[in-house]
């Protein structure tokens, strides 16, 4: 949010809640547009971008879904796994708000969560009375530290692990054109 409201300072309004849309004064309503930051909840997301098309029916977003689809994905993951399990881990850290977003969906759907650095930050009291812990990670967690986290699990007792396919990733980056451009041979052309 901070990067956009650098480029455009002058007007731009950063809209956190519903009564930030409520309170908005625009110089014309007929010119305006949002995006939103990739990280957010999709559930507050939601609400928010309805109500600023309630308030503006003219505003423009943009083309496509501005949350990140692994952020979005594992939103949704974590929507399907609550009601399954006792506890949420989330590997990520501490300054990773895609990663913070899943402990909030987690506890929005009614199951305690916690973010870890890694296996040997989980407090034990957590695992007490817990029959079923979920684990997910953060969009940029390295997946050598949920394996380490699950393992940790099972040595604790938690030994039926099962993955959750909610969606299949199939995004695909192309490279830019003047990158993806087949480089000369010394010496001669290609």
């Amino acid at each position: 949010m901070a990067g956009t409201l650098g480029e455009a300072p002058k007007c731009t309004e950063i809209v956190e809640t519903l009564a930030d849309v409520d309170g908005l004064e625009v110089p014309d309503p007929l010119k305006i547009c949002y995006i939103t930051q990739t990280t957010l909840s999709l559930d507050e997301t939601k609400h928010i971008v309805a109500r600023l098309r309630e308030r503006f029916p003219a505003i423009q977003g943009p083309q496509a879904q501005d949350i990140c689809y692994a952020t979005q994905n594992r939103q949704l993951a974590v929507k399907v796994a609550a009601p399954d399990c006792d506890l949420l881990l989330v590997v990520g850290s501490r300054n990773s708000s895609n990663s913070k977003r899943l402990v909030e969906v987690s506890e929005k759907n009614g199951v305690p969560a916690h973010l870890v650095d890694d296996a040997a930050e989980v407090d034990p009291a957590w695992l007490e009375g817990v029959r079923t812990v979920a684990v997910t990670a953060g969009a940029s967690a390295p997946e050598n530290l949920v394996q380490d986290l699950i393992a940790s699990l099972r040595r604790r007792g938690f030994l039926n692990a099962r993955g959750v396919l909610v969606k299949e990733e199939d995004v695909r980056f192309s490279l830019p054109a003047e990158l993806a451009q087949t480089p000369s041979v010394a010496g001669g052309t290609q």
